[in-house]
């Protein structure tokens, strides 16, 4: 039986990966690297596409040597104790923005993203996989994922509330802020790691495959579960990955900037801390809906249809600043069912990971966990990447400022690509909803 203490420090490994380093890189990246950094839109399209597919094949490997570990910490728990320090240095790396003529900066972005992904990969889809070794009870897996929810979601919150105040606190160019930010950011996200690694436990012993082949990618794709629910994260990143990447053009272009309502700066990272606080509420209420439902898969699809309704809803929102508590309302609402399935998904792999045990005789957990690492990755760099390319396709070009750095052609700004702003964060979110509910219903696992 596992301790509070022991679903806490799982709940840490998230805290840092997914509410610190992957949420700055989800809602910050797109706009850093056109806008701060001076990547052009083609150059930071280019950059987030072929580091994430990099993570296609990265990550299934990582998997599968990751399964094969033995040492005296356990299967997965060592690369996150090892993988700690390496994972908050690139990370704080990686917000640096060098003085190096554009080609110069198009080499260290490609060079830090990559390896942002490779160390990202290194530890995260260890950390995935330790919910299939921790415990076999069902019901303390749902547990286990609500808690990595709830920490992913908390930190989420506390990291885009916080990001504007600490912005305005280290003072003086946009690129100094957000090269400290990453300094503090990678130091924190280090210790969350670190403590997620020491304060774990693995009780079970995967039934390991002698020898490394290729059978067990052939068996990966012949699963069937595996294959719905992979295409069904893929799905869930999308949704997510497109509304956080076009959010801080959404507020820069089309709400014109910081909203400021007394003392409270609403910004892009705090406009999205509504929807993190919600995540955290409903992912801590998930196992109760699950209960109340009778199925993860029919909680999942209730679920997505809040998303598929609110996400309609918003596009309908005026685009002014004056119904700023409107959109937050909204996208507080589409968060309820975000909060709902992000648990779910996790404990969905775990089954998936049980039933391909049972099928082929071996465990494949790392291998199976490894691909919604992977699903997360795909689903935001595709998303990411398609944001710089629409709005390029829309009219936004780039231009050259008096310093010779390469910004956003404010002229370029026209209505047609305001309007492809606001659908990216709507319209296209729900038409992914669509497709996730089709996935879901073939889905053939009913637990």
């Amino acid at each position: 039986m596992a301790t509070i203490t022991e679903k806490i420090g799982y709940a840490l490994g998230d805290a840092a990966a997914g509410g610190i380093t992957w949420k700055i890189m989800s809602i910050a990246f797109p706009l850093f690297f056109t806008n701060i950094f001076g990547l052009s839109f083609a150059d930071a399209a280019t950059l987030m596409l072929i580091a994430r597919l990099f993570d296609v094949v990265t990550d299934p490997i990582m998997g599968s040597l990751a399964d094969r570990m033995q040492s005296r910490w356990g299967t997965y728990r060592p690369f996150l104790i090892f993988g700690a320090l390496p994972f908050g240095l690139v990370f704080a790396l990686l917000l640096q923005t060098p003085d190096f003529d554009a080609t110069g900066k198009r080499i260290y972005a490609y060079t830090m993203y990559l390896l942002m992904m490779a160390i990202y990969t290194l530890v995260n889809v260890p950390y995935g996989s330790l919910l299939g070794v921790m415990t076999d009870d069902d019901n303390e897996k749902n547990q286990f994922s609500s808690f990595r929810m709830v920490g992913a979601y908390a930190m989420g919150f506390i990291t885009l509330m916080i990001f504007p105040y600490l912005q305005k606190l280290v003072g003086g160019s946009s690129q100094h802020q957000y090269s400290m930010l990453g300094i503090i950011f990678g130091v924190v996200a280090a210790v969350l790691t670190l403590a997620c690694g020491l304060m774990t436990k693995e009780r079970l012993k995967p039934k390991r495959a002698e020898k490394y082949s290729g059978k067990q990618f052939v068996d990966l794709v012949k699963n069937v579960p595996w294959l719905y629910l992979t295409g069904t994260s893929i799905c869930t990143n999308f949704f997510n990955g497109f509304r956080y990447a076009a959010a801080g053009y959404m507020f820069t272009y089309c709400l014109n900037g910081d909203i400021t309502i007394g003392k409270l700066i609403i910004n892009y990272t705090v406009f999205m801390t509504f929807g993190e606080l919600t995540c955290m509420v409903f992912g801590g209420l998930s196992p109760w809906f699950t209960k109340m439902i009778g199925s993860k898969k029919k909680t999942f699809m209730f679920a997505a249809v809040i998303c598929l309704l609110f996400s309609v809803l918003f596009f309908f929102i005026p685009m002014k600043a004056s119904w700023i508590w409107v959109m937050i309302a909204v996208v507080v609402l589409t968060s309820m069912g975000i909060g709902i399935y992000s648990p779910l998904l996790w404990s969905m792999y775990s089954d998936v990971a049980d039933y391909a045990t049972e099928k082929n005789g071996t465990s494949s957990t790392g291998l199976i966990f490894s691909s919604g690492t992977m699903a997360q990755k795909l689903g935001t760099a595709i998303s990411g990447a398609l944001v710089a390319l629409f709005l390029g396709l829309a009219g936004a070009s780039m231009t050259t400022d008096k310093m010779g750095n390469s910004i956003v052609d404010p002229s370029s700004i026209t209505p047609s690509v305001l309007k492809m702003i606001w659908s990216l964060f709507s319209i296209i979110p729900a038409v992914i909803c669509v497709i996730m509910l089709l996935l879901l219903y073939k889905y053939p696992i009913k637990k």
